[in-house]
């Protein structure tokens, strides 16, 4: 006698495929929204260089970039938390084509604060994506969800190759107005995005969700919850400070842009690619283990990046960070997950995602009068700081962990 298998109801076999469709269109919808980000650090810190009326704020358009990150993921999760997602998706991809368009008037006016104006638009739409994320992760299962987040972070595979692609096919296309192309190019993509996230399928929020859960205050204070915005701080932090700065390194050195566009292009491969598996090393050995490895290897692109100013360093640099960001970046977002119940997801993962940003505009605003004043040994130099700060979290909470349990 032989045990039958159960078959999976039809409205069960439903939900699965639309879990999958879900999870498939977040990721294709990161793999072109993410070239909106790419654009911008591939672009901002030469285009400030050309238009700003002092060389220490060169790469204000970027800092400006991270402050519109940081100012919209609080309006964004409330928007969410009222009205769903999607909305929001929608709203992001809006200003991701408005950015695109006022970017290629800025270059051709030649108006920097008009430029600033456009990569502010440009961060409010960079936040929106990155809230793909936990988008994914909502509507799957627990035990799916590190996959189901880092499917959607490995999206960015592609952005990796279409933003500096993109950057280097259309840069001299309206000669002599550099970038001018690009930018128009970038709204495009954004509105192509647009398109994919009109087909998300994603619960709407009840009106009981915007009450139920615990206070703010008390989640805040997770030891647990605290860990992630350190690690997620750090690792964006880090990655942003010396990715705002690498381009313009790059031709303080005499290197080309065609140079920093590749660099750039392996290093948001790199940021992305381990995403493919990234998933599966939480699910084996912990966000916690995760997060170290990430550090050390962002301290390992600091350190190459100290032995020379030829391509093979910057490009090793840039290659190092991006892996490191990876490990850390999404391994604190998983530690985020473990933080909220679902009726708390929107408030809790905005308030994470604000902390991120907001002190990510510290290192942006920082790079570039470092670079300008002391060089690029200086910059790698100090990012050993922040460093320490998340490895000495990471260990006093092994520590409180293990104390709690004997």
């Amino acid at each position: 006698m032989t045990a039958q298998l159960p078959i999976p109801s039809r409205g069960a076999a439903t939900a699965t495929r639309q879990e999958r469709s879900n999870v498939l269109r977040l990721a294709v919808a990161q793999a072109l929204a993410g070239a909106n980000s790419t654009v911008i650090y591939a672009t901002g810190a030469v285009i400030g260089d050309m238009l700003a009326p002092a060389k220490a704020l060169a790469t204000l358009p970027v800092s400006i970039f991270v402050v519109g990150m940081a100012l919209c993921t609080l309006p964004a999760g409330a928007i969410a938390e009222r009205h769903g997602r999607r909305r929001v998706f929608m709203l992001g991809a809006g200003s991701g084509v408005l950015a695109g368009l006022l970017a290629s008037f800025s270059v051709i006016y030649a108006s920097f604060w008009l430029f600033c104006a456009a990569t502010f638009l440009g961060g409010v739409y960079a936040a929106v994506v990155l809230s793909f994320r936990f988008a994914a992760a909502d509507c799957v299962a627990p035990e799916r969800r590190p996959r189901a987040l880092s499917a959607v972070m490995a999206g960015g595979v592609f952005a990796g190759v279409i933003g500096p692609q993109l950057v280097t096919h259309t840069m001299d296309l309206c000669a002599p107005f550099l970038f001018a192309a690009t930018f128009v190019g970038q709204a495009a993509v954004a509105a192509l995005s647009a398109i994919i996230l009109a087909g998300v399928k994603l619960p709407r929020p009840t009106l009981a969700d915007g009450y139920a859960g615990r206070p703010l205050g008390i989640i805040a204070r997770q030891p647990r919850f605290i860990l992630a915005v350190i690690c997620g701080v750090v690792s964006y932090l880090l990655m942003n400070f010396l990715m705002t700065a690498a381009p313009l390194a790059m031709k303080f050195c005499g290197l080309s842009q065609e140079s920093a566009n590749l660099g750039l292009q392996w290093h948001v491969i790199a940021m992305y690619a381990p995403s493919f598996w990234t998933g599966r090393l939480i699910t084996r050995f912990g966000a916690t283990t995760v997060v170290a490895v990430g550090l050390a290897l962002i301290a390992a692109s600091s350190a190459t990046g100290l032995l020379g100013i030829d391509v093979a360093h910057f490009w090793g640099t840039l290659i190092l960070l991006g892996v490191g960001w990876n490990f850390g970046f999404i391994g604190a977002s998983a530690m985020v997950l473990e933080c909220h119940r679902p009726e708390e997801k929107a408030r809790v993962q905005s308030l994470n995602d604000f902390l991120v940003f907001g002190t990510m505009t510290v290192g942006s605003f920082l790079s570039g009068g470092l670079l300008s004043s002391f060089g690029w040994s200086t910059v790698l130099t100090l990012s050993f700081a922040p460093l320490l700060i998340a490895v000495l979290a990471l260990l006093g909470s092994a520590y409180w962990t293990v104390s709690r349990d004997i």
